[in-house]
């Protein structure tokens, strides 16, 4: 593939990562690793915790550099783009993300509209037509004037989603977007994520935890696990028994959901012993304090 000049269609990667190496100045969290983002389909990124997840997502946008390999976005490397080109077809929401103390959502919103308006800033009628749309889709329209730092957790999330939506990009990238919502609110946004998808054709990456919520939303299910890819490909394919024991280390069984048809995890029992019998391994006194005098008086050791 010549990455410097492919043109994107339905069959090639609007993002790529080829052979990247990513980490920290204490660790590297991904050793040369490959992935390929299909044009106009939802891919959820799921693993155990420390996995590489979020640092891979990071690296796919540009806000992490790559150690060795390159990121290409419609088949340019990412690091050659403009920061605004890169902005107008690429968004993302990473994990905890911040904003001056005061600021209002609304305030917040119009940011995602700064890649397209250019160094004056200056709002025009698309920019507010996208600014209220972006509002609506996550129920903020009443929030607009509200500052962010006297919303609860939920509504700061779902307003920092709104300003990824504003931005208007075919690409998205989200890093557990239904952090800190409701049950309700979790199905609004990910319903609100296939909508995007279906309607607009756009190209969706979700990091999740709740593999059910994977299985159901993406099409694609991609499983890492100590910076490497050890899954890829359907949902009901890759959400197996037999992943989650090695992967997640709890043993489950998988039934069909009724309403989506879906696969659904049911985990059952942690694989390997329990806390108990890890207790009783370690000898007959672990796990009982015996008070020792001292001076007279009863102290614990």
């Amino acid at each position: 593939m010549d990455h410097d000049s492919f043109s994107v269609n339905s069959a090639e990667p609007s993002l790529y990562a080829d052979k990247v190496s990513v980490g920290y100045p204490e660790r590297r969290v991904i050793e040369t690793m490959s992935l390929a983002m299909q044009t106009g389909k939802i891919m959820a990124l799921v693993g155990p915790n420390g996995s590489g997840k979020s640092t891979l997502l990071k690296a796919m946008a540009r806000l992490l550099p790559v150690e060795s390999g390159a990121v290409y976005l419609d088949g340019k490397a990412i690091t050659k783009l403009p920061s605004a080109q890169v902005a107008r077809r690429l968004a993302i929401l990473p994990q905890g993300p911040s904003a001056p103390r005061g600021l209002t959502v609304g305030e917040l919103v119009e940011q995602g509209r700064f890649p397209h308006v250019g160094a004056l800033r200056m709002l025009r009628h698309q920019d507010h037509d996208a600014i209220r749309e972006a509002l609506a889709l996550t129920n903020m329209t009443d929030f607009v004037h509200r500052p962010l730092d006297g919303l609860s957790g939920g509504e700061r999330q779902r307003a920092w989603i709104a300003l990824t939506l504003a931005q208007d990009t075919p690409v998205l990238l989200l890093d557990e977007p239904t952090t800190f919502l409701d049950i309700g609110h979790q199905l609004e946004v990910l319903d609100l994520v296939q909508q995007l998808n279906r309607e607009r054709g756009m190209t969706i990456v979700l990091v999740l935890h709740d593999l059910n919520q994977a299985a159901r939303y993406a099409e694609r299910m991609v499983v890492l696990n100590r910076g490497q890819i050890v899954a890829d490909g359907p949902s009901a394919t890759v959400l197996n028994p037999t992943m989650l024991a090695d992967i997640f280390k709890v043993r489950a069984n998988i039934v069909t959901d009724p309403v989506t048809g879906t696969p659904v995890c049911l985990p059952y029992a942690p694989v390997g012993a329990s806390a108990s019998e890890r207790l009783e391994s370690l000898g007959p006194t672990v796990g009982k304090v015996a008070a020792q005098p001292v001076n007279g008086r009863a102290m614990f050791p």
